[in-house]
């Protein structure tokens, strides 16, 4: 009797949702397919857009995997790792987030049978990362270096992969217009990592063509006062003083306490404050700079005062702008004007404002350090110009990648056909279950040549035989066949100059697989209740956040009136 009346152990609060075991491990591959799903049919020079609205009323439309993963709020904590793994691909190599998280998407959906037959995970996950890693080391057999090639043929190469790049963005009908901009505009910054030496400005109106290259820095014409306009607007090899300071007319304080004896007195306190600016404009022109650029305001007074005597100014300038600038010019940013050497000024060929649509553009061309460069982007609509601009930080990123690690490898599916069918092969000799687990992770990696197709509208499963049979040939001549998306039949994707750097297949391939294991060796996802007062979210964000605390209760409990 004793036996039967064991009490009842709590272990964890009253109302926690714990949810365990294989139906657990299969909703949650569930979900990261349903994420994948999501961003499929963007895949692809015929790949679709996605118009997303948030809450704030802003609109973004965007065929890039990461903004998208970024721009959707997703909540399931399992689909939240492919959020991650978008970013992670993003930031690393800054394409391929499409594909990364499609892969990862389709790995799970090839292991959920397994689970569902009641194979334990850990089987598929090791299985998954030894074929992960023959992947890897067969991407690097198959990768062509361009090392070695003359500067001409290296830009032209750049070209092709910023142009594969392109071709699956809104911009994609001037891919060709762009591409060489872009490889322009990494050449110009050299081994320089900093991705904010190229700048991009956005003057909407006009049309795609009307977009230029800068080898130097642009930016928007500053707030100005009168006597802006009397400034010379053009001049050739000038110096150019960068300062972080206020050149403004400063009365005293309205606190200011000053006791005279003697009304002519104030007269002389006066005067000191205007001879403290005088002072301040007298050193700029005596440093023998034509241009002037402040972060911080230049009054009126300093307006006028340069405008006679043919110098040209320009305050708030951004601190990026002004940063830019400095690099570009060789110029330092200077805190005082006090003995202003030469070895601080920078100079340039040739500075001018120019007209850019409805808006002007104060641009320095011809410097000497060209370490930097600027992208004017024009377009019809907002929204379109955005896009353009996430799509060449793209093109931007693998052209630098690919500048880097310098090896390259077929694109438009041929590689993941070719590692498909290498590991199918690999597959036969290895005995037990691991071959099917194996074969299982082939097959996956043929839905980037099957979504290419779907995306464009073409037989799937006709071109997927066409491409199997070709990289079957016993030679080996196959291997960079990939999807023909013109004519809807496959073609030497290396022929036809559709490339991507190797490392962002070998990126993507890593971080899929990764994200892959992690969903499968999750068995049980507890949810903590909320607390049930403020006393307790208080004490929630003051634990460090622990289980659900921190970021999603910041601020509340902490005397701030409840919404």
């Amino acid at each position: 009797m004793s036996a039967m009346m064991q009490p009842s152990i709590i272990l964890l609060k009253e109302g926690t949702d714990t949810s365990q075991g294989k139906a657990q491990l299969v909703s949650n591959i569930n979900a990261c397919t349903a994420v994948a799903d999501v961003v499929r049919t963007t895949l692809g020079p015929r790949g679709m857009d996605k118009l997303i609205h948030d809450d704030k009323g802003n609109v973004t439309i965007s065929n890039d995997g990461a903004t998208i993963m970024k721009l959707l709020d997703i909540i399931h904590p399992a689909s939240k790792i492919l959020v991650d793994i978008a970013k992670s691909q993003d930031s690393e190599v800054g394409d391929g987030t499409t594909t990364v998280v499609l892969l990862a998407g389709e790995f799970l959906k090839e292991a959920k049978p397994f689970i569902e037959d009641g194979v334990h995970p850990q089987n598929l996950i090791k299985s998954y990362r030894t074929a992960s890693y023959l992947a890897i080391e067969k991407i690097k057999q198959l990768a062509v270096s361009i090392e070695g090639k003359s500067l001409e043929e290296k830009k032209s190469l750049l070209a092709k992969c910023a142009a594969t790049t392109l071709s699956s963005k809104l911009i994609g009908g001037e891919k060709e217009f762009f591409a060489s901009m872009v490889v322009d505009s990494v050449i110009a910054i050299g081994n320089d990592d900093r991705l904010n030496m190229i700048g991009i400005k956005k003057v909407p109106g006009g049309n795609m063509r009307d977009s230029f290259l800068v080898n130097g820095v642009a930016f928007k014409k500053t707030f100005s006062y009168a006597g802006f306009e009397q400034q010379p607007k053009k001049f050739l090899n000038p110096k150019i003083l960068l300062l972080n300071i206020e050149l403004e007319l400063k009365s005293e304080k309205e606190n200011a306490e000053i006791r005279l004896s003697d009304p002519s007195q104030y007269q002389s306190i006066v005067d000191a404050e205007w001879n403290i600016i005088y002072d301040k404009l007298d050193k700029c022109v005596q440093s023998g700079a034509k241009v002037v650029l402040s972060r911080l305001a230049i009054g009126d007074l300093a307006t006028q005062y340069f405008a006679d005597r043919d110098i040209f100014c320009a305050g708030r300038v951004t601190e990026e702008d002004l940063q830019r600038v400095a690099a570009a010019t060789g110029g330092t940013v200077q805190t005082s004007v006090n003995n202003v050497i030469d070895e601080v000024l920078g100079t340039c060929e040739l500075f001018e404002e120019r007209q850019v649509g409805n808006e002007r553009f104060n641009i320095f061309s011809g410097c000497p350090s060209g370490r930097t460069a600027t992208i004017v982007l024009r377009g019809g609509a907002d929204q379109f110009i955005e896009e353009a601009e996430r799509s060449l930080h793209d093109a931007i990123m693998i052209v630098r990648r690919a500048l880097k690690n310098s090896t390259v490898v077929a694109g438009g599916g041929a590689i993941d056909m070719e590692i498909s069918r290498y590991l199918r092969q690999h597959a036969r000799t290895i005995a037990g279950k691991s071959q099917l687990f194996i074969n299982s992770y082939a097959k996956a990696l043929e839905v980037i040549p099957r979504q290419l197709c779907d995306n464009a509208g073409f037989d799937a499963t006709d071109v997927l035989n066409k491409l199997r049979q070709k990289h079957a040939l016993p030679s080996g001549e196959g291997a960079p066949y990939g999807v023909d998306i013109n004519t809807g039949g496959i073609a030497d994707s290396f022929a036809n100059f559709v490339w991507e750097p190797a490392v962002v297949k070998i990126n993507a391939i890593n971080a899929a697989t990764e994200a892959a294991c992690l969903v499968l060796s999750v068995d049980e996802t507890v949810k903590n209740p909320k607390s049930e007062s403020a006393q307790g979210e208080a004490a929630a964000s003051t634990m460090g956040g622990r289980g659900r605390g921190g970021a999603a209760f910041r601020g509340r409990g902490r005397g701030m009136r409840r919404r």
